[in-house]
């Protein structure tokens, strides 16, 4: 079985190589810190220490004939990803994986009005995030073809799960956009996106785009309502959108201002995905659980 690299190992990153540790493979994960490579020393993990946020920091990353996860999110600021960059400067025909599985976002779609999206939408970022994230996608895209590695994007919507929901935002009393003036948002729980990266590694081909997300239709002010029953707080203030451009931070209000409603079809047909978490009800009753 082929040796496995993981560049991004936060807790997806984690979940998918404490599964193919228990299938006896051998995981590699590029860390920060000493601190991390510890933690992840202890469950099993093969570790090296480097920071792609610098050329001169970024470690020689032993690579050939591997598969690989690159789950890093892009650097803050600018709409090039200089992580990415700095990757790509490390690759050579004497060092390129065999298979590459991308984590992307779905912004990089941009505002859909709420039109259904497939991976034939043409790309729209409108956000300097997702296009730091369409930056990456070409980058990858280049080597792929230049080193002859297969390349898997995974275009993922936002992820929910244990220890990943916005409860501490919700007890601050944040405000939610009244419901008729809410945006159709997208979600995939973080289990389900952890057999979704397993899944495009085994059976992905190169070249394959995937829309990530449980298909169903809700809206952010739905999500924070239902975060806030489930843990017996008070529901959010609603507000209009004239009153959230006076209150939200822009981080957030950016997210608010764009519509979509995405399409799994492709993923559970090519992939033969089962969700196990189809819906934003049975997905949350599962996030307090000890998974």
């Amino acid at each position: 079985m082929q040796d496995v690299t993981i560049i991004g190992c936060g807790d997806i990153g984690r979940r998918v190589g404490k599964i193919l540790l228990k299938q006896g493979r051998q995981v590699l994960a590029l860390v920060r810190s000493e601190e991390k490579a510890g933690e992840l020393r202890a469950k099993g993990f093969a570790t090296l220490i480097g920071d792609l946020d610098y050329r001169e920091e970024t470690p020689e990353i032993p690579l050939q004939g591997t598969q690989l996860f690159y789950f890093m999110p892009p650097q803050g600021g600018g709409k090039s990803d200089y992580r990415v960059l700095n990757f790509c400067r490390r690759l050579s025909p004497e060092n390129a994986p065999s298979k590459v599985v991308y984590i992307s976002t779905s912004g990089v779609y941009g505002d859909c009005g709420g039109a259904l999206v497939t991976e034939e939408t043409p790309l729209n970022p409108q956000t300097a995030r997702a296009q730091r994230r369409v930056s990456a996608e070409s980058q990858l895209q280049e080597q792929a073809q230049r080193l002859g590695f297969a390349l898997i994007i995974l275009r993922v919507t936002g992820i929910y799960g244990p220890g990943r929901l916005p409860v501490a935002r919700v007890m601050q009393g944040h405000p939610v956009l009244k419901p008729k003036e809410a945006p159709f948002t997208n979600r995939i729980h973080s289990l389900d996106l952890v057999q979704i990266c397993l899944a495009a590694v085994e059976r992905g081909e190169d070249g394959d785009i995937f829309n990530v997300c449980d298909g169903q239709q809700s809206s952010m002010t739905e999500y924070f309502t239902a975060i806030a029953e489930m843990h017996d707080l008070p529901r959010p203030k609603q507000i209009s959108m004239a009153e959230a451009e006076q209150e939200m931070n822009p981080l957030m209000l950016s997210y608010l201002k764009e519509s979509r409603r995405m399409s799994n079809r492709k993923l559970k047909e090519k992939l033969a995905i089962e969700l196990r978490y189809p819906t934003l009800e049975t997905g949350l009753k599962a996030c307090g659980e000890d998974l």
